[in-house]
């Protein structure tokens, strides 16, 4: 009898959990950035979710918990309780350059989530402060390879886009440039146009007003295409460079756990979002990509990560790159 009074009520938790999925939301649900507000990966998250709120019926309110990288609001997120009303925006440094970079990271990028879906992709542009003596890719390599010593390379702290593929860049011309590490790409872009730092690489939809307005250089774009946003600036390999190309990118995720019908709705809901036309003009502008439906789906996502981490891992480790 006894055993039967367990089953019944293992079948009514079972039934209880999907009737509440089923009527998942119903109330806010808050995504956590794990940078400063103003941020790429911030604007990025502030775009998608405001056509997810609408079509979830609940706002999606945005909480910035910056700090390591990124690393600290998203082991709060993943520590979270797995029932769609905490997500989080990640991105390339968060689920893909992490593990090498932190030794004693609190989660794996590849299996302590639930992905839900890629939001955008971001190119990595090369950009300097307006002052600085070089005109191109050409003459800023050529500068750099016998002045490395003297020049300056912002980032915005260690674990962020920028640190990750600065150091990627670093490896591929050889050079050894002083690193400066900001508490975020805010404050490191303002030394950048100040003339304080020299240069750095970043997202486009960081740097894109700032050289349409004159206010930094870009030598080159790391995308095999031009960008519509820059259509002066050329690629990396236009440019010279070999062996550079790199763009990041954000997804929103779910702790591991999160009832895979909710998990559906929050993926339905981003396939949505950048399906509308605002939504896309808002990414676009800033130079954004807007992913295509493959690459969108939950299992597109968790395939990247696991390539993010594994590319990744190695280029870090060989520059003798950590936190700690």
């Amino acid at each position: 009898m006894k055993k039967v009074v367990l089953a019944l009520a293992a079948v009514a938790g079972l039934a209880a959990t999907g009737a509440k999925a089923q009527g998942y939301p119903t109330r806010p649900i808050t995504m956590i950035v794990p940078f400063a507000a103003g941020g790429p990966t911030d604007v990025v998250a502030r775009i998608v979710t405001d056509n997810m709120s609408r079509t979830l019926g609940q706002q999606i309110v945005i909480e910035n918990v910056a700090g390591a990288g990124g690393t600290t609001g998203i082991t709060r997120a993943a520590q979270s309780q797995p029932d769609g009303y905490t997500i989080m925006m990640g991105h390339m440094g968060t689920h893909g350059a992490a593990p090498a970079l932190y030794p004693n990271l609190k989660y794996d990028p590849t299996k302590d989530f639930a992905p839900i879906g890629l939001a955008a992709g971001t190119p990595i542009v090369i950009v300097a402060k307006k002052d600085f003596p070089a005109n191109d890719l050409k003459g800023f390599l050529d500068y750099l390879s016998k002045n490395a010593d003297k020049v300056n390379m912002a980032h915005a702290g260690v674990g962020s886009v920028s640190h990750s593929t600065g150091i990627f860049f670093n490896s591929v011309v050889k050079a050894k440039p002083t690193m400066v590490a900001y508490r975020g790409t805010g404050p490191a872009l303002n030394d950048l146009m100040a003339n304080t730092v020299d240069f750095m690489t970043d997202q486009i939809v960081n740097v894109a007003p700032q050289i349409q307005g004159g206010n930094i250089k870009a030598f080159a774009i790391a995308t095999p295409e031009r960008s519509p946003v820059l259509p002066n600036v050329p690629t990396t390999k236009e440019a010279g460079l070999q062996g550079y190309e790199v763009s990041a990118w954000n997804a929103v995720f779910a702790p591991k756990g999160t009832p895979a019908d909710v998990v559906k709705k929050l993926s339905d809901a981003l396939m949505k979002s950048l399906d509308d036309e605002n939504t896309k003009k808002r990414l676009l502008e800033l130079g954004g990509v807007i992913p295509s439906n493959a690459e969108r789906t939950p299992e597109a996502l968790q395939k990247l990560v696991e390539s993010e981490v594994a590319r990744w891992t190695p280029v870090l480790k060989a520059a003798g790159a950590t936190a700690e």
